[in-house]
């Protein structure tokens, strides 16, 4: 058991080498594939409380169970599946993970019974994980900057499919029930597929690659295309040794890494379960529309400020997350005592800003980590943790609502935000007082 555990959580250290970079148009492709195959996934999961009756289950009892079915799974053949991309290739691996996806949507449209349902979602999480697999296939492809960019992108498409695609499943429901949804939007894997096989494995130099910064060969740089974040080792704790290039992987920024994943993801999806419940208890009379354009209030704010953020704090990554951590748990907590549209509108901003602060600068840790690493493998693992803190957060929020309302959950993530972020800051303010404290030198 223990060697499973480390291979899942240590992925394994490979020689560094001069990677070949993809160019910007094909970069957005991965992003654009992964929004079109992730539509069915993220869009249609609200609906499940329709969908169930039509398969028997008439109160929708399991909803809440089959929610995280796919997480679970997908939690569980993350690592897997990235270590396969490291040995087979990960443009093989990504396709996989996308034509898993249509397989995985046929089989619920046609699913006749609630057992035949269940084991769709359960094929959806195993034969899926397009998130991992992409950025595996841009992590062997990409180093630093350009790398943590386009991360943050990867989660520009995520922030987006979450927005539109339930307004655009909504809107399909008068003639095509969401159940049968699925199969049509099966499709939309299908044709990711083809356009990926397009693109470059990125084992082999492409014709026309550019750099890692995204210039051409011989272009002026304006700025490093590789920056190791001060903040990503803290002082003292450098690599072991040099390795072939003279860096060598330390696992602790990596096992941190993890942990904040976990955290972060943990404390933002815990609100998401009863979010519209307690819109309902706080603001009486409120339409449909409207708590839905609250509930994607903090996705848009990605959206907008997700570049402008990673300029900002990419060379200070953990400044980033304690900031993004503070603004999640006053998000959170400002949730229980808004009583007005407008301080509704205000925390679900907050919140907002946390969600921009912890996704970019994690991405940039995550870059970071990836130098000296195997990106499948890498990826994968994140995945895991990412995939495991959300689905804790669907069994804590199920819980706290059951006890105590809609306001518990919360409560819970708010705890465990400040937690988090006091852990993060404190190394911060160490050494910041350790910096002015210290004597200058004569002269």
């Amino acid at each position: 058991m223990s060697t499973a555990t480390s291979h899942r959580t240590e992925p394994a250290v490979v020689e560094t080498k001069a990677r070949p970079a993809l160019a910007r148009r094909q970069v957005h492709a991965v992003a654009g594939c992964y929004f079109v195959a992730s539509f069915a996934a993220l869009g249609l999961p609200p609906y499940l409380t329709e969908v169930l009756p039509e398969l028997g289950d008439g109160a929708a009892r399991w909803a809440g169970l089959l929610y995280v079915v796919p997480t679970l799974f997908g939690a569980l053949g993350a690592p897997l599946w990235g270590r396969l991309a490291d040995r087979f290739g990960r443009k093989r691996l990504l396709l996989r993970a996308q034509l898993g996806l249509a397989t995985a949507f046929l089989l619920a449209g046609w699913a006749d019974s609630l057992a035949t349902f269940a084991a769709a979602l359960v094929v959806q999480g195993v034969l899926g994980g397009t998130f991992a697999a992409s950025n595996g296939y841009l992590g062997a492809a990409l180093e630093g900057h350009a790398l943590s960019r386009a991360l943050t992108l990867m989660q520009g498409s995520a922030r987006a499919a979450l927005v539109f695609a339930p307004i655009v499943v909504g809107a399909l429901t008068p003639w095509l029930s969401p159940h049968r949804q699925y199969a049509l939007l099966a499709v939309l894997p299908l044709a990711a597929a083809l356009m990926l096989a397009k693109l470059p494995e990125p084992d082999a130099a492409p014709v026309g690659a550019v750099q890692g910064d995204g210039t051409a060969p011989g272009a002026e740089v304006t700025e490093p295309a590789e920056a190791v974040p001060a903040e990503a080792v803290p002082a003292g704790r450098g690599p072991a040794g040099p390795g072939p290039d003279g860096y060598t992987p330390d696992a602790r920024p990596l096992r941190a890494l993890y942990a904040l994943e976990f955290a972060f993801v943990f404390s933002t999806v815990i609100s998401f379960p009863y979010l519209i419940s307690l819109i309902s208890q706080q603001l009486p009379g409120t339409g449909p529309l409207v708590s839905g354009v609250l509930f994607a209030l903090p996705h848009l704010c990605y959206l907008v400020a997700a570049m402008g953020v990673h300029r900002a704090f990419r060379n200070r990554p953990r400044t980033g997350i304690a900031l993004g951590f503070g603004c999640i748990a006053a998000g959170l907590a400002g949730h229980g005592l808004a009583g007005s549209l407008t301080s509704f509108i205000a925390v679900r901003l907050v919140l907002g800003a946390g969600l921009t602060l912890g996704l970019v600068c994690l991405s940039v840790l995550a870059a970071d980590c990836a130098k000296g690493r195997a990106p499948g493998g890498l990826f994968g693992s994140i995945e895991f943790f990412s995939k495991a803190g959300a689905v804790a957060a669907g069994v804590a929020a199920t819980a706290g609502n059951d006890w105590f309302g809609p306001v518990a959950p919360l409560l819970t993530g708010t705890a465990i935000a400040v937690v988090t972020g006091l852990a993060t800051a404190a190394p911060l303010l160490a050494r910041t007082l350790r910096t002015r404290r210290s004597p200058r030198c004569p002269r």
